[in-house]
């Protein structure tokens, strides 16, 4: 029977669309209601002893819970830990899963840590093989055990298969959920068993055609099943030239590839070819995102770090590469030091010096960028080094003499000195090829020896242009102007 909606239930029926300033308007919001109530100790003591006294769990509740699970996670990424702590409370459990999974690691650890045993238990007991897996680093061992007492023998052994995986592999990665077929059938039996299905896997774009011992023969794209013939078999419409990945191979590499041919979902096979899961764009982009923190966090010589982290904590993130910094400025100024005698005769050098270490550093750290970010994508590997090396120092030599030429013109006109003018083109020209030999090499050694290339290779690029930018600098002008 037709349903049939008249003019009043139409009124009623709104639509809402995901909008990102919704979010951002929320987490004002929130964050004017903690400036609110702050001097009635809501914000740092037991919820349930304060917030009841008044109307604002009731609105932050409705607030918090009329949002996305990733508009949640955002919140909470974006709160103090105490602030943090309370919103979470009052997130519907219904939701709490997910918003366990989309958080950043370092909320997640926190969240975890506040919740107690039956809490932990009663949120990850409606969690997926996969989605425990993925949070399983954080969790106890001991609720962990009790999660797999209370799974299925098939779930059990999906969630201790994907947890033998290493972290950052496609086996850690991979969602068990999907539809498999024969390639005996009809298209219109794959429709009518579709049908039954309550649902899809989200990111379904294509279904994994199996033998009777799930080796994989082929995949059949959504696609082909809509625009062939229902009487087709399987068989005749199947792709058979597709992507697979190993659960051994790295996370990083499956983005790649995800990246390179455009794929919404790849199947994920074992050693014998049989089909053990798929991985699907919703964990790739993750994993993208991931990376590319790491990587700019790495540039600074940092770790994953919650921003309203305690400042010890803070501290013991931050300092081991300030002080390798401190040490190695300590050096390069020791070094200007032992050309006291040369700078104290021409005083004009000492404010030349800094253009020297300058520009050989910024040419170094272009450099290295390129080279990281090659390595990062696997564009270059460790063969690529002496031809990479060759061109790069071609470069460093053109760019060395162009800035050379300028900083030369530069210098004759502050010292009128045609000596001083070449002195400081030598220099720099010496240091940029320095900063370019630093910043091809630092990253493919650390590669080689399995270590993030960007971790602490700027501070010994830094260490290098500056310390033998200042004994090339200052020793030809001991040699040729004293």
């Amino acid at each position: 029977m037709k349903r049939i909606i008249n003019d009043s239930q139409k009124k009623s029926l709104v639509i809402r669309r995901l909008d990102h300033d919704d979010v951002k308007n929320s987490l004002l919001e929130i964050q004017e209601y903690f400036k609110k109530h702050h001097h009635e100790n809501d914000l740092e003591i037991n919820i349930s002893t304060n917030l009841n006294k008044s109307n604002i769990v009731h609105d932050l509740g409705s607030l918090i819970n009329s949002l996305h699970t990733a508009d949640i996670a955002f919140i909470l990424e974006s709160l103090q830990k105490d602030r943090r702590l309370i919103i979470w409370s009052l997130v519907d459990q219904n939701k709490q899963p997910n918003v366990l999974i989309e958080v950043e690691n370092w909320v997640r650890e926190s969240l975890i840590e506040a919740m107690s045993w039956h809490d932990l238990v009663s949120v990850t007991s409606t969690m997926d093989a996969d989605e425990l897996a993925y949070i399983s680093t954080d969790l106890p061992s001991e609720v962990i055990a009790e999660i797999e007492k209370r799974l299925d023998d098939e779930e059990r052994a999906r969630l201790l298969e994907a947890m033998a995986y290493p972290e950052e592999s496609v086996g850690a990665l991979m969602d068990f959920e999907m539809v498999k077929v024969r390639e005996d059938v009809t298209l219109e039996v794959v429709l009518r068993y579709l049908r039954r299905l309550q649902e899809l896997p989200d990111h379904t774009d294509q279904i994994f055609v199996v033998d009777r011992q799930d080796k994989l023969q082929g995949v059949l794209p959504l696609v082909k099943i809509l625009v062939n013939d229902p009487s087709d078999d399987v068989y005749n419409v199947m792709t058979r030239d597709f992507l697979t990945i190993s659960p051994l191979d790295s996370d990083t590499d499956a983005a790649a590839a995800f990246e390179r041919y455009d794929l919404v979902s790849a199947p994920v096979i074992d050693d014998y070819g049989r089909l053990i899961g798929r991985v699907t764009i919703a964990d790739v982009v993750d994993v993208i995102q991931e990376d590319s923190n790491a990587q700019a966090l790495s540039r600074a010589g940092l770790q994953e770090e919650d921003i309203f982290a305690p400042i010890t904590t803070a501290i013991l993130n931050r300092s081991p590469w300030l002080l390798v910094n401190l040490f190695t400025a300590s050096i390069s100024s020791f070094i200007a030091s032992r050309f006291e005698n040369t700078v104290s005769e021409l005083v004009v050098l000492a404010f030349l010096m800094s253009i020297v270490a300058g520009i050989g550093g910024n040419s170094g750290n272009q450099t290295m960028t390129m080279v990281i970010r090659a390595l990062a994508t696997n564009h270059i590997t460790e063969r690529d080094l002496f031809p990479l090396l060759k061109r790069e120092m071609i470069l460093a030599s053109f760019i060395g003499t162009s800035g050379g030429i300028v900083a030369a013109i530069f210098a004759w006109s502050m010292s009128n000195s045609v000596l001083i003018a070449l002195v400081i083109m030598g220099a720099i020209i010496c240091n940029v090829l320095i900063g370019t030999l630093v910043g091809v090499i630092v990253p493919m050694l650390r590669t080689h020896f399995n270590k993030d290339p960007a971790i602490g290779s700027s501070v010994l690029l830094t260490f290098a242009t500056d310390s033998l930018g200042f004994i090339v600098f200052l020793g030809l002008s001991t040699i040729f102007l004293l």
